[in-house]
This record gives structure tokens, C-alpha cells and sequence, in this order.
């Protein structure tokens, strides 16, 4: 794990999604595999050097991949077969990652050498950890994969690897893979029997990039609960709605919905010392679903991101390879476990559940829209007698740009991992599709936060009047968003830039606000 000095060691022991997604995120953290992951990658090459010296048919160690599983390779081409499994999945298309994604790619696999299921050389693993330590940023197509195996992706780090291919330098640049790695005081990888199989066999982009994925929803459900607070008390001042009981204690322990208590807890702790707290309020009885069976809806989304860092976590700490080198037998043996359906569910399943609360966002926007239609009829009333009319703070069609978002939650609701045609002569006949379902993943979440941001923009425009604040206070966490928004507002900035800063604002404020509950704590800590 991660310590002081800015060193992650990779070992045996099982390591948590979210740590390598800050791990990838951060360049200046190295990577260091431990005495004992060595040990077990040493113990798996042995066990490849048998299976060489068997003379026994072997996939992709001695034979041909895919329909041509059954072709023998001559030992006198073996290492030349090296280079060209290499070169013949390099093939992917589209826009190069990010040099985290990039990152996060090659950390996925080189942990998936400590794990003792590839076969390849301790040197080789290290050659990984060092074009991490030494900034070479591969560069990785984003399309290519069909989620049985990550191996265009994968290829094109390979093909870096052995001074083929193409980097991306600091500045943006692309050059050739051979100068990277010169640049960087490393030379050219060569491959023994196996290795390139081994270096491209894998799921290391869904699941690092995946990781990356889960650092932002670990932080997405925070963002629809401020929202969430900060409309139930919009809704309060403007339209006598705002009922907490929803989100009482009472009727969280009577359903056991993970996930559920969690955000109404931190509904409540942001809504602590305000009006809303107040017994003697009227209130009507009940607000409406949006409202009401937030707490539901909110609470589903935080047991699918769970059920995805399980997911992750299975793929990370587990044995992807085909064929697996497996060292309590002494056999390489052939398998499935690079189809990583589950994760692929797991992404699937996700975009399902952001549609849904994406639903309820929008409809509380909705319902925030005649007060803000009020203002601006008494701007108008006030021009009318002579005064300059006032300038608008919250751009009046947001609504209109909410509602176009949440078209795209649900069009990206549905099913990617249907779609993969059968391949290789037929013999790839299923494919999980994982890497589309991510990338559908990745959009979901951008157009989420982009409502989320609209939604607390909406009911802090509504919430920042002074003089009814003083009156009706604020709960303290929702009172720090308002007051940060009300800078953004006051700027009359366009309505793309207001959003955008919105929505990095209450990134960065999440974190701190109603943080401190027991329920919060250990949906964090687990």
C-alpha cells in the first residue's frame, strides 16, 4: 500500500479499488513490487519454462491465437511470434486516454503479474513498475476491446514495451515508442515465450479505468444528496413543502436498503440548525416522490457503486490470464476468467440507477421553477416604473438544459453488453462488451454531475436573499454551498461556464459537508 514517502507497494496481499484509482491519479506516486510478489511471479515463469520444456501444446505459448488455437508455432519462431502478437493487436481506433487512464491501465496489469497467473519474468513486471516510475505514457487508442480481454489497449502498451509503437510525451506530443523509452533511461524490452500473450491477455483497462470511474461515484451520491438538501429547503420557503420525516430515523431502520440511511443522514446533518428543524413549521404532509423517496433512490445508487467496487476488487486481486499459470498445480491451463461479466453488469446496472436519480433531479428542478418565475415577473414590474432591469444571476433555461441531460442519462440507460457479434471464425462466440459499458459509464456520470449542478444552482438562487435568511435560517452545510454559489451568481457568468464551476465547486465541498455521522463513516470505511 500507499506510505509517507510516496511509495505504492504492490504484494500479495488484497489492494482496494479506490487506492489504485488515487494511486493512477497521481504521477508523482512510484510503485515498488514487493519481495513476495516477485517471489510468486518467479514461481509462475517456472511454471511456463516447464510447460516449454514439456513440449506439450500450450494456447498462445507455442500455438497460434483465436481459430488458431490448434496451429502449432515452430520453436525456431517462437520468439519472433513474440513481437508479432504484439504488433497484430495494436489495432485499436479513436481518441488516445488520458495519461491517468493511461496510468491506471498499466498499474491494473502490472498488479495483475503479482498475482501469479501470467507466467511472465520478475524482470518483465519490473519493466512495467519502471516505465510507470519514469512517466512513459503509451499511447492507448480508447476504442478496440470487446471486453474478452482488454487487448488492443493492452497492445498498444506492449508495443512500447518493446521500443515499438507510439508515447505521448509531456507536452502532448506523440513520438515513437523506441524514444520514450530512451528518454526515460530504459531499453527495449525483449520478450521470452509467452510474454506477449501474457502482457495483452487482460482486463487492465476496464478495470483500471474503471477504478478511476469509481472515485468519481464514491463522490457522485454526496453531490445528489446537497443537492437534495439544498432543494428541500428551496421547496420549503417557496412552496411549503420541505418534509423531513421521509428522512427519519424511524423510517430508515424499518427497511434495510443499503445505503438508504446513509444519505438520509446526511440530508439531515446538512440541514442541521435550520428552519427546516423547526416542530412548530408548517409543512404539508407530504412532498412529493422526488422528495419523499430520495432516500430510496439515493440510497440504490450507493449499493451499485458497492456492488462495482466488489466488482473492480474481484478482477484486480484475481487471475485473469489465459492460459493461467497456475502454481499449485505446476500447469498452464486454459479458461475464461478474462470475461469479466460480472464488472461488465456492474457498469451496466450503474447507468440504470443514474437515469433514475437523474429522474428525480430533474423533476425538483421542475418544481423550483415557478418561484424563479415570480422574480423575474417582479423585475419586470420593477423596469416597467422605471428602474434598470435587473440582470439575470441563474441563466432562465437551465431547466431546459437539465432536461436535455437526463434525455442522455436515459439513452445511456441502455443495454451495451448485448451487442458484440461473434468473432474469430466463430470461436469468440460471446463478448461481455465491458469497455462500452464503462465508456457509456464515464458519460452517465458527466451528465449527472451536470444536473446535480444545476439542481443546487437552482434552489441557491432561490435560497440567498438575505433578509429571508435571516428569518428562516439555513442548516449549516447547505448555508456553505449557497454562500459559495452566491460569488458564481452574483458574476452573471454564461450558463456552460456557471454549470462547470458548479459543479467543481461542490465537488470540492462535499467532502467536508455532513461528513462525521456514524452511518458515513462506515459506508467509507468499509
Amino acid at each position: 500500500m500507499g506510505n509517507g514517502s510516496g511509495n505504492f507497494l504492490i504484494g500479495t496481499a488484497h489492494l482496494r479499488a479506490r487506492d489504485i484509482a488515487q494511486a493512477a491519479a497521481d504521477p508523482d506516486v512510484k510503485f515498488v513490487l514487493s519481495t513476495d510478489a516477485l517471489e510468486l511471479i518467479g514461481l509462475s515463469r517456472e511454471v511456463v519454462q516447464r510447460s516449454i520444456d514439456s513440449g506439450h501444446r500450450v494456447y498462445g505459448l507455442n500455438t497460434l491465437l483465436g481459430s488458431g488455437r490448434d496451429t502449432a508455432v515452430d520453436e525456431k519462431a517462437i520468439l519472433a511470434y513474440q513481437v508479432q502478437v504484439v504488433r497484430y493487436h495494436n489495432s485499436g481506433v479513436g481518441e488516445l486516454l488520458g495519461a491517468d487512464e493511461v496510468r491506471a491501465v498499466i498499474l491494473a496489469r502490472l498488479v495483475g503479474f503479482s498475482r501469479g497467473g501470467s507466467g511472465v519474468r520478475p524482470e518483465t513486471a519490473r519493466f512495467y513498475a519502471e516505465m510507470l516510475n519514469r512517466g512513459v505514457v503509451p499511447a492507448i487508442p480508447r476504442e478496440g476491446s470487446v471486453g474478452s480481454a482488454d487487448l488492443t489497449h493492452l497492445a498498444a502498451v506492449a508495443a512500447v514495451a518493446i521500443g515499438e509503437g507510439q508515447a505521448v510525451a509531456a507536452d502532448g506530443q506523440l513520438l515513437t515508442g523506441g524514444q520514450a523509452l530512451a528518454d526515460a533511461g530504459l531499453a527495449p524490452l525483449e520478450l521470452a515465450p509467452g510474454e506477449a500473450l501474457a502482457l495483452v491477455s487482460s482486463n487492465a483497462y476496464s478495470i483500471g479505468v474503471g477504478a478511476l470511474v469509481l472515485h468519481r461515484l464514491l463522490r457522485l451520491a454526496d453531490l445528489a444528496d446537497t443537492a437534495l438538501a439544498l432543494s428541500l429547503e428551496a421547496t420549503a420557503r417557496h412552496d411549503g413543502g420541505g418534509n423531513l420525516s421521509p428522512f427519519s430515523p424511524a423510517v430508515q431502520a424499518a427497511k434495510a436498503v443499503n445505503g438508504q440511511a446513509v444519505t438520509a443522514g446526511r440530508v439531515l446533518r446538512l440541514l442541521e440548525g435550520g428552519w427546516l428543524e423547526d416542530p412548530a413549521r408548517e409543512v404539508s404532509v407530504q412532498d412529493a416522490l422526488s422528495f419523499r423517496a430520495a432516500p430510496q433512490t439515493h440510497g440504490a445508487i450507493r449499493w451499485q457503486v458497492t456492488a462495482l467496487e466488489d466488482a473492480l476488487e474481484v478482477e484486480l486481486n484475481g487471475r485473469g490470464d489465459n492460459p493461467l499459470t497456475d502454481v499449485g498445480s505446476g500447469r498452464m491451463v486454459s479458461g475464461g476468467n478474462f470475461q469479466p461479466m460480472q464488472l461488465a453488469l456492474a457498469f451496466e446496472a450503474l447507468r440504470l440507477g443514474l437515469a433514475h436519480l437523474g429522474i428525480s433531479s430533474e423533476r425538483r428542478i421542475a418544481k423550483l421553477y415557478p418561484p424563479q418565475r415570480q422574480i423575474r415577473q417582479r423585475h419586470l414590474e420593477a423596469a416597467r416604473h422605471g428602474a434598470p432591469l435587473e440582470p439575470e444571476e441563474l441563466p432562465g433555461l437551465l431547466w431546459y438544459s437539465a432536461a436535455g441531460l437526463l434525455s442522455e442519462l436515459k439513452v445511456l440507460a441502455a443495454p451495451a453488453t448485448l451487442g458484440a457479434p461473434t468473432l474469430s471464425a466463430d470461436v469468440e462466440d460471446h463478448s461481455t462488451l465491458a469497455p462500452l459499458a464503462l465508456q457509456q459509464l464515464e458519460r452517465s456520470v458527466v451528465a449527472a454531475e451536470k444536473l446535480f449542478a444545476i439542481e443546487a444552482l437552482t434552489a441557491a438562487y432561490l435560497l440567498g436573499g438575505a433578509e429571508a435568511r435571516a428569518v428562516r435560517p439555513l442548516g449549516k452545510g447547505t448555508a456553505a454551498v449557497v454562500d459559495r454559489f452566491a460569488g458564481m451568481l452574483a458574476r452573471h457568468l454564461p450558463a456552460a461556464a456557471l454549470v462547470e464551476q458548479a459543479r467543481v465547486a461542490l465537488n470540492g465541498l462535499v467532502d467536508g459537508l455532513a461528513a462525521g455521522g456514524p452511518g458515513d463513516r462506515a459506508e467509507r470505511q468499509r
